[in-house]
């Protein structure tokens, strides 16, 4: 567990990390990354800690020095790992604070899905079927019927396994790394599932008058 950081020490590291970010050239940060100088890791963790902090503080805000502190670490390893594919094209430090903020909401997705089973994600209740707009109501009772249709097709078009997929992915939002680990499979085989399971419901919705992007048109 890292311990919390004092208002004085995020100070004293909002101060380095303006610093840091400045103070090397792109050359430099490469060089100092792919030598593992001492100085210019710690000098990088500091300006991710940095960065982080206010996306975390939005997204975890109960956790988010901690995470911060966390996350630092890892993306400092996985910048590390990655600098040789660093192509200059921005600042060095724009380019590992982007691999540090999406390895961050990477991990949070997969904490917000850690306890939750596909048993228990698909007898939730469903998400509710748009309401009728007073200043549009056909258009509202129209998006309120492909909705209803869908979910229909889902439940009798499909097969078992492509129906939990298309519930458990589009209809309930789990990452698709997520879905695959429950379902015994990776996530370029569920994909496939996935994509045939909407081209299915894509063919039935054709066959009873919609259009072929009806079925992403609102999300049900």
């Amino acid at each position: 567990m890292t311990v919390p950081t004092s208002p004085m020490r995020r100070w004293l590291q909002s101060r380095r990390a303006r610093r840091a970010g400045g103070a090397r050239t792109n050359d430099e940060w490469v060089a100092a990354v792919r030598g593992r100088d001492a100085d210019g890791l710690a000098d990088l963790r500091v300006v991710l800690v940095e960065a982080l902090r206010p996306t975390l503080r939005r997204l975890a805000p109960a956790q988010a020095e901690a995470m911060a502190e966390d996350f630092a670490q890892e993306g400092l390893l996985r910048v590390l790992d990655r600098v040789d594919s660093f192509r200059g094209e921005a600042r060095f430090t724009t380019w590992a604070v982007k691999v540090a903020v999406r390895l961050a909401y990477t991990e949070l997705r997969r904490l917000r899905w850690r306890d939750v089973s596909l048993d228990d994600l698909l007898e939730a209740a469903p998400g509710a079927a748009p309401s009728a707009d007073l200043e549009a109501p056909d258009a509202a009772l129209a998006a309120d019927e492909r909705v209803r249709l869908v979910r229909e097709l889902v439940a009798e078009a499909l097969t078992d396994r492509q129906r939990t997929a298309i519930e458990a992915v589009m209809l309930r939002g789990m990452p698709l790394e997520e879905v695959a680990v429950r379902m015994g499979t990776n996530r370029n085989a569920l994909y496939k599932l996935l994509h045939d399971a909407r081209q299915r419901l894509k063919r039935e919705l054709e066959a009873r008058g919609y259009g072929p992007d009806d079925l992403l048109a609102d999300d049900p």
